[in-house]
């Protein structure tokens, strides 16, 4: 009797969970209604299942629970039972599978008018590619990528020349109109999952796989990777801006081409000393930094590193939280960078000073901290000299108070909080997996060793 009992709490806990729970699907914003009635009608067949195997079971239980003197009678077939089984089984399983192909023909069925947006995935970012006034991709191929072409571009192909890279994790697209996605992947298997959309499709390597949506609501959606693709899995994020067609074409208009980026001059070293003079007040003229007016070390680092960093204060992405003082001060020293020349002349400077190792000021357990670094490697290399195509920085050979500074930022959502920080909130979840002072004492104890 317990046993049916327990069944029976279990069906209408189940119910009354379904009821009454405040989590369920996040709300639609785009045309793909069809999904959501088409997970209902599964969830109604197997959650009717579900009541009538359970019930049925605490019947059994109770009705032919053991009585003194009773016995119990064989029988091994009963086709009238097995016939009514065998129909309602084909029932429910027709009823879930049905809709599902009808949604599954409009899948495949992209509209002719449709925008064209690729999204590449690669551990753990993703970057997106518009085509041109001609409407045409150029040609891309794996063996072509390097850290001047992420996209594995076609120098030579007419039709790449107009188009538009962006070199971020945020994607742009119209509300109200059909948006085609061509998904491709340079390492392992992806998935790109926007779960207000519904829809979702694989990235798989050697492969262009699709899918398409027309969204309906204006606003901010998070890109999920819903495919187990590595160690920092969970933190390769995204995000689809959805906006009007005049604020979309605006936003495409002001990104750069393949052949802007193909013919973009590099960073004057002798007119970038002469903006750094400002710079080395604290920083030093030789970018030694000085930790006595909170200024890192610059020489050594990665220039795509520093040109970010610059840039998101510039933008407020960074040196905007109430609690980060020193970014606070940082964000306006950038500001007086009028552009975007001027950023990469400072930073071509700083590649010419001298590259000298600081000294050093935590202290902890070298032992333990190779053990932690053992997860960092995975990014920032196992010499800790960094790694442009995974978006990590050099560590080595840095300001080691600096970098322990920034991991507290980041464990305390400090930094890498703002919506379009997304290398910052991907470091925010790896700073995570340091438990107290102690563990970021002993790795950066390691990383002096290096």
């Amino acid at each position: 009797m317990a046993f049916a009992v327990v069944l029976i709490l279990l069906v209408v806990g189940s119910i009354l969970f379904h009821l009454l729970s405040p989590w369920t699907f996040t709300p639609l914003a785009s045309n793909w209604s069809m999904v959501d009635v088409t997970v209902d009608i599964t969830l109604y067949v197997t959650g009717l299942v579900f009541v009538a195997v359970n019930l049925f079971m605490a019947y059994c239980v109770i009705r032919f629970r053991y009585k003194k003197g009773a016995r119990a009678t064989y029988e091994p077939e009963n086709k009238k039972l097995e016939g009514w089984l065998t129909l309602w089984t084909s029932v429910g399983v027709v009823a879930m599978l049905t809709p599902g192909l009808f949604v599954w023909a409009q899948f495949v069925d992209v509209p002719e008018e449709a925008h064209v947006v690729e999204a590449v995935g690669q551990q753990w970012h993703w970057t997106f590619r518009y085509p041109g006034a001609d409407g045409k991709f150029g040609e891309v191929d794996a063996e072509r990528i390097t850290s001047d072409n992420p996209f594995g571009m076609d120098p030579d192909d007419p039709n790449g020349q107009d188009d538009v890279l962006v070199y971020s994790p945020e994607a742009h697209i119209p509300l109200g109109k059909p948006v085609k996605f061509l998904l491709r992947s340079k390492d392992v298997l992806h998935d790109f999952a926007v779960a207000e959309f519904r829809v979702k499709m694989d990235l798989v390597p050697g492969m262009d796989t699709f899918l398409w949506l027309t969204p309906t609501v204006a606003g901010r959606f998070e890109i999920l990777c819903e495919e187990l693709c590595g160690i920092a899995h969970h933190t390769m994020r995204g995000a689809v801006i959805v906006e009007e067609t005049a604020d979309y074409d605006a936003w495409l208009a002001k990104q750069n081409t393949w052949a802007m980026n193909s013919t973009m001059v590099a960073g004057n070293a002798a007119v970038g000393g002469a903006q750094y003079a400002v710079c080395a007040a604290c920083h030093g003229q030789q970018g030694e930094g000085l930790q006595a007016l909170n200024a890192p070390k610059l020489a050594g680092q990665s220039a795509w590193y520093l040109k970010r960093q610059l840039q998101n204060y510039k933008s407020g992405a960074r040196g905007a939280h109430q609690d980060d003082l020193y970014g606070k001060q940082m964000a306006p020293m950038a500001a007086m960078l009028a552009n975007e020349a001027a950023i990469d002349n400072v930073i071509a400077h700083i590649q010419t000073l001298a590259d000298e190792a600081p000294a050093t000021t935590v202290e902890g357990n070298v032992a333990n901290g190779a053990k932690e670094y053992a997860i960092c490697a995975y990014c920032h290399g196992k010499d800790g000299l960094g790694n442009q195509a995974l978006n990590a920085p050099r560590m080595a050979g840095m300001t080691d108070w600096y970098l322990k500074r920034q991991l507290e930022n980041f464990q305390q959502d400090i930094r890498g909080q703002h919506p379009t920080d997304f290398y910052g909130f991907q470091m925010g979840l790896m700073a995570r997996t340091l438990y107290g002072e102690q563990e970021i004492d002993d790795l950066i104890a390691y990383l002096n060793t290096l």
